[in-house]
């Protein structure tokens, strides 16, 4: 019993501590790293435990931090656990059934409304109820194969016993908690890379950018969308840029995994004049704008707990401005591809 309440415990102390200023995912790495008393199989199961607790979004926020930490592995687990097992024998009997009866069972506050409680903000087309319940679920591990590539890296992956599911000739889908690192070399054989953003590559055939074109991606972060676009159209001459220097830092390391030699960048804020400095014939803009980021909470859960919905009308009046300048630099009957991971309706303003 005492080795899931200290669980619990560390959990809490982490939860306390993390302010929403860096990715939990880093926070925790670094936390782990000062702590060095805990084995692998604690740091697995701490790591959950926080991350459930962010998974309920707005929903119990007035909890005592432990008791939200259980109530979210509760909601997030879909089959027997055994901290529910010891701590919420009751509820681990319960864990099977389907979201909306737990839910349910925790009674009020504890409403689906209340984990994201802005539904007419979503944008057309999309179910608050199926958007709520993805918070619960972690999403899967995609793998965009590179040219000349796919049938080596599944082979590997067969090799090492690692499951995992076609979703197209280039996309594979891995359970999150796959280890590819030491099967794979990552970003040279094949990119992590979500499959909504993998998609955003059947837009570059309606540009086909054809040798010297110009393209620049200007909100490049660490460059998966220009590695897909290079391994499209190698002949381009690309620019990428961010507004951060250790943005662009960790995009040439990238690139330097992936064989891209070939490239200009520099660091430019684009909401000023930085964006004149460039030339102005370009023939694609890729503008992944700043957003909230709401289309992969599921994945990030901490920013949906930390969310304000003045954030919504700050990022349409940034993307706004971001694309306003950049125009300038597009070259007569160019092509501007406009992207967020936003679902939210209130995007740019024109």
């Amino acid at each position: 019993m005492s080795r899931f309440h200290s669980y619990i415990n560390s959990a809490t102390e982490i939860v306390k501590r993390y302010t929403g200023e860096e990715p939990l995912a880093s926070f925790l790495k670094k936390y782990f790293s000062a702590e060095k008393k805990y084995g692998s199989k604690d740091r697995k199961q701490i790591s959950h435990l926080c991350y459930c607790y962010f998974r309920m979004g707005k929903m119990g926020v007035d909890l005592p931090v432990e008791e939200r930490i259980l109530t979210g592995l509760f909601l997030c687990s879909g089959e027997s656990n055994e901290v529910l097992q010891q701590l919420k024998p009751e509820w681990d009997r319960r864990v099977e059934l389907p979201l909306t009866e737990k839910l349910s069972i925790l009674n009020d506050p504890l409403l689906p409304a209340g984990i994201f409680p802005w539904k007419d903000e979503l944008s057309t087309g999309i179910d608050h109820k199926e958007f709520v319940q993805s918070f619960f679920v972690q999403p899967d591990l995609f793998l965009r194969l590179r040219p000349g590539n796919g049938e080596a890296v599944v082979k590997k992956l067969e090799a090492a016993g690692i499951a995992f599911k076609s979703i197209s000739d280039t996309c594979l889908a891995l359970p999150n908690a796959s280890k590819i690192d030491p099967v794979i070399e990552v970003n040279k054989e094949a990119v992590v890379q979500d499959y909504s953003s993998q998609r955003v590559g059947e837009l570059f055939s309606l540009v086909r950018p054809g040798r010297s074109d110009k393209v620049w991606d200007c909100c490049a972060g660490s460059g998966g969308k220009s590695i897909m676009l290079y391994d499209l159209y190698p002949n381009i001459d690309l620019t990428v840029s961010d507004i951060r220097q250790s943005i662009i830092i960790n995009l040439k390391k990238r690139f330097t995994e992936a064989g891209i030699t070939k490239y200009k960048s520099r660091v430019a804020d684009l909401t000023g004049s930085d964006s004149r400095l460039l030339t102005s014939d370009f023939r694609l803009i890729l503008a992944d704008v700043p957003c909230t980021g709401s289309g992969t909470w599921s994945r990030t859960p901490e920013q949906l707990y930390y969310f304000k919905k003045d954030k919504i009308s700050e990022y349409a009046f940034l993307q706004k401005k971001i694309i306003s300048n950049v125009l300038a630099c597009l070259k007569p009957g160019g092509y501007l591809l406009y992207i967020t991971c936003s679902v939210l309706k209130r995007k740019m303003k024109t």
